[in-house]
């Protein structure tokens, strides 16, 4: 298993975010996370991935017990985060942003190539390579964060909310990227407030709900669910 998550529990100060949650990632899989506001999913990736410590649990990377590490270390391990709201930095050049993503490699010639990569899947990049990222658009700057996130070569992506606040044509844009990341071999885990978008195209998902999980399935499971249907997807 690439990802094995035990019985998680993260905390901020009293409120308990997570409820000893267990989850499992297989290699080559899109997983994805759902769940109401609040539910506890920016949570768990903020966890993941170093940004939060868990006070109990276990997270175990590529069978290794990455719990507590700290986020630059759980990176070089090639998990990779695109954090909720893009978060590119503004000043600098979409050149610069994806530089920023290759930062922690000193493989040369294999950042040439990640580069050549990240033109192909992101055109509309290549457009604006010397922009300053704060000038792009939202859908671009989700490109652009992803791209940035590919820079680092990753085992597992991870990706909050890539479809926040942007156009359904952007949208359909960006999950038909995340399909053709996830047929190139990378391991996606997602987190999506369109369900049935996010289930639509994964092989697995898992409901969460006030820190817990209340229900997993394949994506096709939950879709046809009766209780997802209704708090998910608007049905009544």
């Amino acid at each position: 298993m690439l990802l094995s998550v035990k019985d998680l529990h993260t905390s901020y100060g009293k409120i308990r975010a997570i409820r000893g949650i267990s989850f499992d990632v297989a290699e080559g899989e899109i997983v994805t996370l759902i769940g109401a506001n609040g539910a506890g999913k920016s949570t768990t990736l903020r966890t993941l991935s170093g940004l939060e410590t868990p006070h109990q649990g276990t997270i175990t990377f590529e069978g290794e017990d990455i719990t507590g590490m700290k986020p630059h270390d759980i990176t070089k391990k090639s998990l990779i985060q695109v954090p909720e709201g893009r978060r590119v930095f503004p000043q600098m050049s979409v050149r610069e942003n994806l530089d920023m993503g290759a930062f922690l490699r000193n493989d040369k010639d294999g950042i040439a190539e990640d580069f050549e990569k990240v033109m192909a899947f992101f055109p509309r990049l290549e457009e604006r390579i010397n922009q300053k990222a704060g000038t792009l658009s939202g859908g671009e700057q989700q490109m652009l964060a992803m791209g940035r996130a590919l820079m680092a070569r990753p085992k597992l992506l991870t990706l909050d909310e890539p479809s926040m606040g942007l156009a359904p044509v952007i949208i359909e844009v960006i999950f038909d990227i995340i399909c053709k990341l996830n047929d190139e071999g990378i391991t996606i885990l997602l987190i999506e407030q369109n369900a049935m978008l996010a289930l639509g195209i994964s092989d697995r998902g898992y409901v969460l709900e006030t820190g817990h999980i209340k229900l997993s399935g394949t994506g096709d499971e939950l879709l046809s669910n009766e209780d997802v249907r209704k708090s998910y997807l608007g049905e009544d």
